[in-house]
């Protein structure tokens, strides 16, 4: 297959959108905008794996047209690049989708330009609630913060878990993931003892730990965007003693990814309870066969990521409109397709909701622990079909 990856995009004056573009040749494009270098590239280069294990999987070849994916490094926080990315895959390179977007305001960028254009865009990372309400051209297969703390705020009030500090990155996002977590907890009689927000950049966690520490809770709720951080603060963590004071760490999943995060942290992360739409340990058919082909494909990368699983939903959906439409493809007939999409992903059942064009899926909740010698994020619980609001 030809894959074009582009570590930068020239300026380029904004192209003319067609109101209506239907392809007709024999190669359908995919375009991909995300954070392949710099700070996020650790959202953007997961697409990229996921993308690949698809296709050496299944082959570029769909309804008699071959597939051809075009790759554009925003950086991830860059939006006037995503911008002119977006119009010149549009404009030059004619794909009949747009795909990625690591951060929101890459998403919302580009909105407005594949609304006028008519092209489907389909956000695999960016997980502000509500986007999707900003093109009716846009869907997501990634998740939504609130898909993931609310729920979990509920869980863990029916858990035996009364009392929680929370501790976040003081940003949207954090705040965001706080106020969402907060919301499910307390409308399960659940009380907050504490909250703190700590620097986005280069947080010294051990001064906010023992503060936890200090105030005595039945657990901790972290958010932070990064691997590096649930590094950081499950360090912490055990270093001030709170996993032998009895209190729960209780995170967003990526704070245990299997790499880094369990790789470093060692016996330290045993117990960490976290929440996420994937885990490598989940037991199913599409899981095993995706592992299996992720492996074959991506032999000196990291152990696939929920991001990785995204990409490779994405890229099979696409593939189910290609054929459903034979390919003869339209903006508006493939995000009616794409709208009331149901699929077998590695991550379990997920569906597109037609009226949000939001995904509905399974949260995991997860504890890590140690299987057959190794760390794991083990499933020990379950959120099914879980809707974005």
């Amino acid at each position: 297959m030809k894959m074009k990856t582009l570590a930068g995009i020239a300026m380029v004056a904004a192209l003319p959108l067609a109101s209506s573009y239907v392809q007709a040749q024999e190669t359908i494009r995919i375009g991909v905008i995300a954070a392949l270098t710099g700070p996020f590239a650790n959202t953007g280069k997961p697409f990229e794996d996921g993308i690949k294990t698809y296709l050496q999987q299944y082959g570029d070849r769909v309804a008699g047209k071959k597939i051809e994916v075009i790759y554009r490094d925003d950086g991830g926080t860059n939006a006037d690049m995503s911008k002119r990315a977006a119009q010149e895959l549009i404009g030059r390179d004619k794909v009949s989708f747009l795909i990625g977007f690591s951060l929101t305001p890459s998403a919302l960028a580009v909105a407005p330009i594949a609304t006028q254009a008519k092209i489907p865009m389909i956000v695999m990372n960016a997980v502000t609630t509500g986007i999707t309400a900003k093109s009716p051209y846009m869907l997501r297969t990634g998740m939504t913060m609130q898909q993931m703390t609310e729920p979990f705020g509920t869980w863990t009030a029916k858990n035996k878990v009364s009392k929680v500090y929370t501790l976040v990155s003081d940003y949207s996002t954090g705040i965001d993931a706080e106020a969402r977590f907060i919301k499910g907890f307390t409308a399960g009689g659940g009380k907050i003892v504490g909250s703190s927000r700590v620097p986005l950049a280069n947080p010294d966690y051990s001064p906010f730990v023992q503060r936890v520490k200090d105030e005595k809770p039945d657990a901790l709720f972290f958010f932070a965007p990064g691997a590096e951080d649930g590094i950081g603060v499950l360090k912490a963590f055990s270093d001030k003693g709170l996993d032998k004071a009895g209190i729960k760490f209780l995170g967003v999943g990526d704070m245990t990814s299997d790499s880094p995060t369990l790789d470093s942290l060692g016996d330290r992360a045993l117990g960490a309870i976290t929440v996420l739409n994937y885990s490598t340990a989940l037991d199913n058919e599409a899981n095993k066969t995706f592992l299996k082909a992720y492996a074959a494909a991506n032999p000196n990368r990291p152990p696939a990521t929920f991001v990785a699983v995204t990409a490779y939903d994405t890229m099979g959906m696409i593939a189910e409109t290609i054929r459903k439409l034979n390919g003869n493809m339209s903006g508006d007939a493939a995000i009616q397709v794409l709208s009331n999409m149901k699929w077998a992903s590695p991550r379990g059942p997920i569906s597109i909701d037609p009226a949000s064009r939001d995904i509905v899926q399974n949260m995991y909740i997860r504890e890590v622990k140690r299987v057959n010698g190794k760390l794991v994020n083990q499933p020990v619980g379950v959120l099914k079909d879980v809707m974005p609001n």
